[in-house]
């Protein structure tokens, strides 16, 4: 079975944030001066066939810890659902998502 990941990547909070913060100092030349707390961090989409969600989950979470983020400065919070090639399978409906957050 396939199954789509989404992995959010984000720095730890008390972290300083450089992008950031030059896209909120940024902001207020657009007309957006009502901004304010901008973090930056990236998303990976991915998809795993494995025989088990918990088992694809496992594998996705090596996957963050080891390559895609840095644990000790970064967050990772992991979702995913069960696909059926691009469709969503029987037995999850189309909402179903398992949410995974490490960090």
């Amino acid at each position: 079975m396939r199954f789509h990941f989404e992995i959010v990547v984000e720095l730890k909070e008390g972290l300083l944030d450089p992008q950031g913060k030059a896209i909120e100092d940024a902001l207020p030349t657009l007309g957006f001066s009502n901004v304010s707390n901008v973090r930056v961090g990236k998303i990976i989409e991915l998809d795993v066939d494995a025989a088990s969600g918990d088992e694809a989950a496992t594998q996705a979470e090596e996957m963050g810890e080891r390559l895609l983020a840095n644990p000790v400065i970064e967050t990772i919070r992991y979702s995913y659902r069960a696909e059926e090639g691009r469709h969503v399978s029987a037995g999850m409906g189309a909402s179903s998502k398992i949410e995974i957050e490490r960090g």
